[in-house]
């Protein structure tokens, strides 16, 4: 077993590697995760995100939450919060809206731009940085919990050994 610090590296080529990716990770959610996506703007958080969501069984549209901040998923049992703190000014905002209500142990919420409420948020199970690589991506993540490491066990399985690496996470 590895330590808490431990990263895996997957190559994404193309759009289609991204959804297989979010695909993958979902069968990985425990109620009470918090998973940070952390990138660029069209690093494909959003792509991921969208897939992972209807992996879970969710038929309905699934919208970026750009503009209302969050999107609610009720999948089955689990509450599923997407957000996305792109246009926050200061991380008090997060407070403001009442968010840190959602991050309880009965649902799994995905945070794009957690920079944004840096200090507000709870810490992340995972953490998952997509990077630009010519017309692909690169998928970087990291598992700072017990929960955070099963799940990307399970992704691991999921996509092979062939599509990633493991290596020590930065300090």
């Amino acid at each position: 077993m590895h330590s808490p610090d431990v990263t895996a590296v997957f190559e994404l080529p193309d759009e289609a590697a991204t959804q297989r990716l979010g695909e993958s990770l979902a069968p990985g959610l425990q109620p009470g995760m918090v998973i940070f996506l952390e990138g660029d703007l069209g690093a494909g958080k959003t792509t991921l995100s969208r897939a992972l969501i209807r992996a879970l069984g969710h038929a309905g549209p699934v919208k970026s939450p750009t503009y209302s901040l969050v999107e609610v998923y009720v999948i089955s049992s689990l509450y599923l919060y997407h957000f996305d703190f792109y246009r926050f000014e200061s991380p008090e905002e997060f407070l403001d809206a009442g968010f840190d209500e959602y991050f309880n142990d009965a649902s799994v919420c995905l945070v794009e731009w957690p920079e944004r409420a840096q200090g507000s948020l709870p810490p992340a199970d995972l953490r998952l940085r997509l990077y630009h690589a010519g017309v692909g991506r690169v998928l970087e993540a990291v598992a700072n919990t017990p929960k955070g490491q099963e799940c990307l066990s399970v992704l691991n399985r999921a996509m092979g050994a062939a599509s990633s690496s493991v290596t020590p996470a930065p300090r």
